[in-house]
């Protein structure tokens, strides 16, 4: 789609922090984060909700998630958890409408910080913040290698 933010930062035609990156998949940090380490993980390929985006696909976006959320438990960020999140469609909040899986790294005790994440969505050292993820995934790596 030709002006779809997303599609923009898969194409290299906007500015993106990239975290992770495979054939069918582009994860990068959200501008307006809820929690520092907020990733958003996109398709290369353009869907615009769940019912336009192919189940093999969406399976590829599950994927990243979930291996992000693991790498941010081994990351300095050392989440306790992870929200992983999709807003399909306008009712369920989607702003942005190229699907896309939220992952929030939450920590034990944080609902105070979390919620006011919500109000301040203000980004925090991103590069610092990105190079935490990617050490957590060349650890999780790592881990799967030996």
């Amino acid at each position: 789609m030709d002006n779809c933010v997303f599609c923009c930062i898969v194409s290299g035609d906007a500015p993106a922090t990239r975290v992770l990156e495979t054939d069918s998949v582009l994860a990068f940090l959200d501008i307006r984060p809820i929690a520092r380490g907020h990733v958003l993980v996109v398709p290369k390929t353009h869907a615009s909700d769940l019912d336009d985006l192919e189940p093999s696909l969406g399976a590829s976006v599950f994927a990243a998630g979930q291996q992000l959320s693991r790498a941010m438990r081994r990351s300095d960020l050392r989440a306790d958890g992870a929200n992983l999140v999709v807003n399909d469609g306008k009712a369920a909040f989607q702003t942005v409408f190229h699907t896309h899986l939220h992952v929030v790294p939450r920590w034990t005790g944080d609902k105070l910080r979390f919620a006011t994440g919500f109000v301040t969505r203000r980004s925090r050292r991103p590069e610092e913040t990105a190079d935490a993820i990617r050490t957590g995934l060349r650890r999780l790596s790592e881990e799967n290698d030996a």
